[in-house]
Parts: C-alpha cells; structure tokens; sequence
C-alpha cells in the first residue's frame, strides 16, 4: 500500500511540476547542445552584448531563498549583491508571516535603483520549502523557469538568505566575462558512502508537495534498490549553472530531465543530488561541469546536516579561497561588517560599490541606475583577481577534466 501511495505521488508530481514548468518556458531558440565542448583554457574577453539599456559582458539571474525570520538578511543580500546588469528573483517561503511577504514587495517597489532597473522581482505565489525533500529544488526550477522567460542571461546562481558575497559584483562579471558560456560549476562525485543507505535506498514523501503546512518527511518502511539505468552523483546544493543547461532541465527535449525528476521526488536530500546526477549522465553536459561550488563552506566535524555559521575568525579563510561566495551566517554578525568594509566597500544600508555606484561620499546610499550615464563601465578591485586565480585552477586541463563526473 505504502508503494502504491508512493508511485501516485510521483505521477502527481510530475503532472504538478514538469509539465507546467514546460509550458512556463518555450523559448524561439535554444541554446545549442556542447557534446564537444573543452574547456581548457580561458577564453579572450567578449564584446560587451547589450541588456536592455545596459551593457556588460555578461549577466547573473540570482534566485535568492528566504524562509520565516529571514527578511533583515535577505534586504542586506540584496544590497550586496545587487547589480543592474544583473537579475533578482526573490522567493520567501509560503510558511514565512504574511506581513513578512508584504515587507519584501514594499522593499522592492521603494528601492529607487531597483525601480529604476526593474531587474527585481518577488514570487507572487510562494512553495513550501523543506531541504531534505523535494520542494527546495522544485522552487528552484520553479525560479529558473521565470527567469528563462522574462530576462537574458548567462549563468543561474541559487543563494538562500544566509549567503553572502565576498566580492564585488563588478569582480564577479569582469572575472566571468573570459569564462567559457557552457561551463556549470556543480560540485560533484560519485563516491557516495554512507549516502547510498541513507540516502538512495530510502523511499520518502514530502508532504510540502500537496500540503499548506510544511512538515517532516514521511519514510516509507520498505527500501528500495539502487538504480541500474543512470550512476548516482552527489554534492553541494549550491550551483552555477549555465543558460543552455537550465534549458535542458526545464524543456528536456529527451525524457531524462524528467523521469530523474520523478526519482529523485522520492529521494532525501534532493538538492544534493539532482542536479549532479542530470549533468554526469550525459554526453552534452558531462564535460561542461567544473568541480566546484564557488563557496566557501565549513563543517563541524562529524559534519551534520547543514555547515557550521561563520565568524570572525573565519574572515582569513574566506579571503584566501578565492571564491565569491559564502555561507552560512547568522544576522547582522560581526564578520559582515568586516566583509562590507574590506572586502565590498558598502557602507551600512548601502550598495555595494561598483562602476554604477562608485564611491562618492554619501550618494552611495541612494545609487540610482538613471544617475549613472556609463552603463556598462566596471570598476573591479582585488576580489576580481582572487576569483580569476580560482576560476583559472578549476578550468585547468589538469584539474577540469581530471576532476570531472568521476
């Protein structure tokens, strides 16, 4: 009984979740297959292309997760991280108060450079999100979709609340802008341990799927075997995935995106594996993936479910990664202020500095996209070059195809 009731959510989900991200977005072109894409070196910086009314060499969509309690953080996310080349999209947890839903749209709609730029939007009709089940990477498809349809880009980064930057975003696209368009940083292995018994073997139901109120996980008694059709992969939950990547998994123009979709439904700890598992399997993605999350994350040890906060003493770990982003991290602490001010010079309530919004004394706090008339201009700093260094290691011949789907 508990099988049967197991294989009628899947249907339900697939009915519920594929399709109608399907019909969200059908795009007249689509980016085409790198079945023979290498990788191997940096490429020559492009020609800036045209966004709108602006110009940079490439551009981020963000999906930036928020649950109950998370409104102060998301605002100071949003400063650090906004750009108006770039694209925001912000979903706050069904489960999260209604007056906190309201605070979020109140803070987009008075934010001059958001209006301004109009490249900040909030989900409307918000899912429950649990991180063990399914609903968290539903709602990041659900992001994905949305944003394949209403904006161009080039890369989809998921952040939840507790993230935060460590470089700048002028940084992050001078550095992206020699990067290859077709590379998805998805931290990854198949060398699952533990994992398969706990993890792969185990049937659950994620009562977030059909239900208002977020709950625990139901675990259905009998285990079921490991797959012979597709090898497991694992690893972080936090990506940088292509635009000819999020089109594949959102279309599918083969049945694969879809029938993974609906085994992973079941599967624990969703996040961490879907993603991995769609890329590794396949011969148009599989040499596009580089190794890594562009986080910097640290577990206690024995690790639990999720990492440990970050403090001041970790602010030198932090820099010297090189990578651009870090989680997770508790409200207002110290260290932020001490990333603000060394490493993204953005005074309290402001944004952070960049062509558009230079350091000009207090005007900083009220940058606005129609003030600036050098759309286009960046301003990189250190950071640019941290990141470069990383991003020039793990797209090495050694390390990009030896590190690869393994």
């Amino acid at each position: 009984m508990a099988i049967k009731l197991c294989n009628f959510i899947s249907l339900a989900v697939f009915l519920l979740t594929s399709i109608p991200l399907t019909l969200l977005y059908f795009p007249s072109r689509l980016s085409d297959p790198v079945s023979r894409f290498r990788p191997t070196d940096i490429r020559p910086a492009p020609v800036p292309r045209r966004n709108g009314s602006l110009s940079y060499p490439v551009a981020f969509a963000y999906l930036v997760q928020a649950s109950r309690g998370d409104t102060p953080r998301l605002k100071r996310l949003l400063r650090s991280i906004y750009h108006p080349g770039n694209y925001y999209l912000i979903h706050v947890e069904s489960g999260a108060p209604e007056e906190e839903h309201l605070e979020v749209a109140r803070m987009v709609e008075e934010e001059q450079a958001y209006v301004s730029a109009g490249n900040v939007w909030v989900i409307g009709r918000s899912n429950p999100v649990s991180y063990r089940g399914p609903t968290m990477l539903s709602t990041t498809m659900h992001g994905m979709a949305a944003m394949l349809r209403i904006c161009d880009w080039d890369w989809f980064i998921n952040l939840s609340a507790s993230d935060y930057p460590l470089v700048t975003q002028d940084d992050l696209i001078h550095a992206f802008s020699v990067v290859p368009k077709e590379v998805n940083f998805i931290q990854h292995t198949s060398n699952l341990g533990w994992k398969l018994e706990k993890r792969a073997k185990p049937i659950v139901i994620d009562p977030g799927l059909y239900s208002r109120n977020k709950s625990d996980l139901w675990w259905v008694i009998k285990q079921r075997s490991l797959p012979t059709a597709f090898k497991l992969y694992s690893g972080s939950a936090w990506t940088v995935l292509s635009r000819s990547f999020a089109e594949y998994v959102i279309l599918g123009w083969d049945n694969f995106p879809r029938t993974l979709l609906l085994y992973y439904t079941n599967f624990v700890s969703t996040p961490e594996g879907y993603f991995q598992t769609l890329a590794c399997n396949l011969d148009d993605y599989r040499n596009t993936t580089a190794n890594h999350d562009l986080r910097y994350i640290t577990w206690d040890n024995p690790p639990k479910q999720h990492p440990r906060y970050l403090g001041l003493k970790d602010f030198r770990g932090m820099v010297r990664s090189n990578r651009p982003f870090a989680r997770k991290f508790r409200q207002d602490d110290p260290v932020l202020d001490a990333i603000d001010r060394r490493l993204l010079k953005r005074p309290r309530n402001g944004f952070t500095h960049g062509g558009w919004c230079p350091s000009n004394g207090k005007t900083r706090n009220k940058c606005s996209v129609a003030e600036w008339s050098e759309h286009g201009l960046l301003e990189p700093g250190h950071g640019a070059s941290r990141l470069k260094n990383l991003l020039h290691k793990v797209l090495s011949t050694r390390d990009f195809t030896r590190k690869q789907c393994k």
